[in-house]
């Protein structure tokens, strides 16, 4: 008897916390739903926005619009056919210059360097100063 008790107990237990977890996962659900309503609202008011937006940019984008903010911020003057030209009344592309050689032929350092020679010093392995200083200690 006292098993079948105990096992009653069990029971009405198991089946309490069953439902309090069926309860659980139910309003988790309807938290989780709400949110991806106020998602889904808040995506279509932000969608509303974009249009809007757009439409306004459309609006002041329109080429008579910038023409009256051309005319009232602008000095500029209407086009005349006089002003359209031919390409070939175009003037010929100025040659290419190299501006830091000018600067170095003005400065004058655009001459060529001394470079060593088969005979010279400098093939031997030894420095130009080096052998400068042996060629001064020989007695010639």
């Amino acid at each position: 008897m006292r098993i079948a008790r105990y096992f009653n107990a069990l029971a009405v237990l198991a089946l309490v916390g069953s439902a309090g977890y069926a309860y659980s996962i139910k309003y988790e659900t309807i938290l989780y739903s709400e949110r991806i309503k106020k998602t889904k609202n808040a995506n279509a008011a932000l969608r509303d926005h974009i249009g809007i937006l757009r439409a306004e940019w459309a609006h002041v984008t329109r080429p008579e619009v910038i023409q009256a903010l051309a005319d009232q911020h602008l000095d500029l003057q209407q086009l005349d056919l006089k002003q359209i030209g031919a390409i070939a009344e175009l003037p010929d592309r100025p040659p290419k210059i190299d501006s830091i050689g000018r600067k170095l032929e003005l400065l004058g350092l655009s001459e060529p360097t001394n470079t060593p020679t088969a005979n010279s010093p400098a093939t031997t392995g030894t420095t130009p100063n080096a052998a400068s200083a042996a060629r001064r200690a020989k007695p010639q």
